[in-house]
């Protein structure tokens, strides 16, 4: 992506923010002359506006700790109070301890303050978790510990504020147990703990509070991370027009592998030919080709049996999309092969054994890679190749930077990451979508959107949003093959929005 591009990559709606970006965001509201007081105000209101919403009027405690967090749930209870719900309020140390807007919230409640303890839950059809917030660091423990886990022993739905106490907001992080939520209000924006697991299922429904801070805040903050949205990447996204044909949609190379595991590439190549490029080719060796054209008649088939051969189908600049990795073995003609392919300078997916056959030699690997290559691998494919340690966002951040190429880590909660540090996180993958081959057919759309123009950071953000949609829609017992004929529905869903 040129610098210009880059400056004007923006999606608001879908930014993340870290724990830091959020204390920024609320001094930069407070700058604009955004009173914090009011802030707390309005949190407070969004927490109730959303409790109300679902709820009836029943027997609640609010549980507030010594911070702002606590602030927001002195302002929840005292506006439940005044609706006429039955509140008791439990606060983790005492209130002449408190300082602040916490303070002065503390201090127009009207009701009883009772000690952090489980006896505050007995009774509660409902509780709301205001002890801590996203940017606690270590685990709840004492008497939080004990009521929250009384909270979650008894039954009743849990509506946190913010995150439910104990989840790290950067991260997604259980940093001991956690009481999960049903319901959680955040505000201005999520952050990469929400839609990270298992930050993802302990906050329940996520909601954000619009809470006065202005839009304009998010110029300065230095975004970076962002949700898996559409809003992310589907301007850039090709549609065919009337004047295109095959060639100028895109002609993918998948690089397959031998007879017995021919599978693979057969799913990578259709699932290229679904995502939109206008042909694809396999090519294999002689003892796969006959089974190969037995299987497809829409994927053509070449025939290389040595990287030699490989080098003359290369030669025709229009195949402007490689792909290999799925089903292509570990052996040394795979690890030449990859080497031929990233010598061409073109869009290029590495996927399953063309990565993990460098698992020796990672050195050669990466001194050949740039931006315009998207690696795929799943956790254990990520550990042979590098050593960083983390939660799935650090780390796919820090195998980009080091490789230079865009990293889409798979997994429930898989993280495309750029080497200059942007980074999005998906959130629509059904559990059912774990089944054998589903990886391949994520490389082949990636490298069909490829084919079309779209930069790796983007086709790899939008073939795992299709991905996701396509299983979602199938529902459980799917298999790989049936993902790939699923696209057209998913790609129909983006028509839908007017892109």
């Amino acid at each position: 992506m040129s610098p210009a591009d880059r400056a004007g990559f923006t999606a608001p709606s879908a930014a993340l923010l870290s724990v830091e970006q959020c204390y920024a965001a609320d001094r930069a509201a407070a700058r604009s002359g955004v009173a914090t007081i009011d802030l707390m105000e309005r949190a407070g209101r969004a927490v109730t506006a959303a409790v109300r919403a679902r709820y009836a009027p029943c027997p609640t405690t609010v549980l507030c700790g010594p911070g702002n967090n606590g602030g927001d749930g002195f302002v929840a209870a005292r506006l439940l109070a005044g609706a006429g719900w039955p509140v008791r309020l439990g606060l983790l140390g005492e209130s002449a301890r408190l300082t602040g807007d916490a303070a002065t919230m503390a201090g127009r409640w009207r009701g009883a303050v009772e000690p952090m303890g489980p006896e505050l839950v007995h009774g509660a059809r409902l509780v709301v978790d205001a002890v801590f917030g996203a940017g606690l660091a270590r685990p709840v423990e004492g008497d939080a510990a004990r009521t929250l886990e009384a909270a979650r022993a008894s039954g009743a739905p849990v509506v946190a504020v913010d995150v439910p106490s104990g989840v790290a907001g950067d991260t997604g992080a259980a940093l001991g147990p956690v009481c999960p939520a049903r319901l959680t209000v955040t505000f201005f924006r999520r952050k990469p703990g929400h839609v990270l697991l298992p930050g993802r299922t302990l906050c329940g429904e996520v909601i954000v509070g619009d809470i006065g801070i202005p839009e304009s805040v998010l110029d300065g903050l230095g975004v970076a991370t962002w949700a898996n949205e559409p809003e992310l990447w589907e301007r850039a996204l090709p549609w065919p027009g009337a004047e295109d044909h095959k060639y100028s949609r895109g002609h993918v190379l998948v690089i397959g592998g031998g007879a017995t595991s021919s599978g693979a590439a057969r799913l990578a190549a259709l699932a290229a030919l679904r995502a939109g490029a206008g042909a694809v080719t396999t090519v294999v060796g002689h003892d796969a080709a006959a089974v190969h054209a037995a299987q497809q008649t829409s994927v053509m088939i070449a025939v290389a049996d040595d990287v030699i051969a490989l080098r003359r189908q290369l030669a025709d600049a229009r195949r402007n999309a490689l792909l290999i990795g799925p089903g292509a073995g570990t052996s040394a003609a795979t690890r030449e092969s990859v080497l031929a392919l990233l010598a061409t300078g073109r869009a290029i997916v590495l996927d399953a054994d063309a990565l993990t056959v460098f698992a020796d030699d990672r050195e050669t690997l990466l001194r050949a890679l740039g931006p315009h290559v998207l690696l795929t691998p799943h956790d254990g494919e990520y550990r042979r190749l590098f050593p960083h340690q983390g939660d799935r966002l650090a780390r796919a951040r820090l195998a980009a930077e080091e490789s230079g190429a865009v990293v889409l880590l798979k997994g429930a909660d898989t993280v495309v990451a750029a080497p200059d540090g942007r980074a999005a996180i998906n959130t629509n993958a059904p559990p059912w979508l774990a089944t054998a081959g589903a990886g391949d057919v994520l490389a082949g759309l990636a490298v069909g959107l490829m084919a079309q123009g779209l930069d790796a950071f983007r086709a790899g953000a939008a073939a795992a949003w299709l991905h996701g949609v396509a299983a979602a829609a199938l529902g459980p017992g799917l298999i790989s093959e049936d993902l790939v004929d699923a696209i057209p529905d998913a790609r129909a869903r983006l028509a839908a929005r007017g892109t």
